[in-house]
């Protein structure tokens, strides 16, 4: 009886699990096509652009995914034989395009138009004990800017 509960709560994990990730990487996709215009530059590029309109504007944005208790099982057997970890390279994937695009939403609803010198910091939290779920952190930092059209 009690495997028939574990067996149960495992499908369960995965069903649910997948159709959140799934939900949440289309609606990544989605905003992603939606802020593809906003331009990315680097530091070097920023430096030389002539049409600057502003003054440089600090942007930090920040964002937890945390990992399903079916994926964290199978992370916990890949960990035992060894492998890649699929299921924490997703949770980093989504957590870091994530942070990306807050950044990205906060520079165009405050009218700038270019993101320069985009970094990104990830860590791991909430893996301090056996029985805790994972969750990766992600933040994205940028200096944002309105640059005239014709920037280069």
């Amino acid at each position: 009886m009690e495997f028939l509960i574990f067996i149960i709560i495992t499908l369960l994990g995965l069903f649910f699990g997948r159709r959140v990730e799934k939900k949440h990487y289309a609606s990544i996709r989605e905003r992603e096509e939606k802020y593809r215009k906003l331009v990315v530059i680097s530091d070097k590029d920023l430096k030389r652009a002539k049409n600057v309109d502003s003054q440089g504007v600090l942007l930090v944005e920040g964002t937890v995914v945390s990992i399903d208790a079916f994926k964290k099982m199978m992370a916990s057997f890949v960990n035992l034989f060894g492998g890649r970890m699929k299921a924490y390279e997703s949770l980093v994937d989504r957590a870091r395009r994530e942070a990306i695009l807050k950044v990205k939403e906060k520079a165009a609803n405050a009218g700038y138009n270019v993101i320069g010198n985009l970094r990104l910091e990830t860590s791991s939290i909430s893996k301090t004990t056996k029985w805790t779920v994972g969750s990766v952190e992600a933040m994205a930092y940028a200096t944002a800017v309105k640059i005239a059209p014709s920037w280069k």
